[in-house]
């Protein structure tokens, strides 16, 4: 797909990885709306939250009709919830479980849904493609360490819904993909002490050190021009293979 001149939406895109990726596209050409919770002076902003589907609705249409037709949208907006699920030093309960899946999992339906929704209304290129919808997952939800459990199954579950979203979509020309990052230099991973933040990015095999954003926001330019890729989960880790970690982490 041709990505010059044609209109993006990143979730997420006021901080981290969204913003790179904003950056990014923006570079190559494209003109890119931010949806997010915190204002973002970078590109045309919509406030919504993603695990609202009214909200989602109401932003991608807002920005759709202010950018035009829509032919790439990513979701890079999650949140942890992590920590100890039984006993003494438990923190994760039922609530804490169900905000997580809320944000991460619903909300990678509720943009993908409402973006599809748009995306059906664009003429096709001549390969009868009308978009492409990204995801962000985790190599946790494949290798959740101690800790992860609400995490690992909310971005297990965004893995879980790319193949049959890409099946039902195929109809239409809209493909979906779904990225899952290793560790990465966002600003909050960065600003991290600690024994864990050393001990995970030690982890990295090759490069030896966390990626860079621009790097996740290569992948979804490539993911954006490529149209083999469909369907399918992408690890973008330079080999990371999370262990299994340690209780001591999380006891106060």
């Amino acid at each position: 797909m041709n990505l010059n001149g044609a209109a993006a939406i990143v979730a997420g895109g006021s901080s981290g990885l969204g913003a790179e990726t904003v950056r990014h596209l923006v570079r190559k050409g494209m003109k890119v709306g931010v949806m997010d919770l915190n204002p973002c002076d970078d590109a045309p902003f919509v406030a919504a939250d993603i695990s609202d589907e009214p909200q989602v609705t109401e932003a991608v249409n807002a920005l759709a009709d202010q950018l035009g037709p829509l032919r790439l949208v990513l979701n890079t907006t999650g949140t942890g919830g992590s920590g100890l699920s039984a006993g003494p030093d438990s923190r994760v309960d039922g609530a804490t479980f169900r905000r997580v899946l809320e944000v991460n999992t619903l909300g990678s339906f509720n943009l993908a849904r409402a973006a599809a929704g748009r995306m059906m209304e664009n003429e096709a290129d001549d390969q009868g493609e009308r978009g492409v919808i990204i995801n962000t997952s985790s190599i946790v939800a494949m290798e959740g360490q101690i800790g992860t459990a609400a995490y690992a199954a909310a971005k297990g579950g965004i893995n879980a819904m790319t193949l049959p979203l890409a099946r039902e979509f195929a109809r239409y020309g809209i493909r979906v993909m779904t990225v899952a990052p290793g560790i990465f230099e966002t600003p909050m991973f960065s600003k991290a002490r600690g024994p864990m933040v050393d001990w995970l990015r030690e982890q990295v095999v090759y490069p030896d050190r966390p990626g860079q954003a621009v790097e996740f926001a290569e992948m979804v330019e490539h993911i954006g021009c490529n149209r083999m890729l469909n369907g399918s989960v992408i690890r973008l880790d330079g080999a990371y293979r999370v262990p299994r970690g340690q209780h001591e982490w999380w006891i106060q």
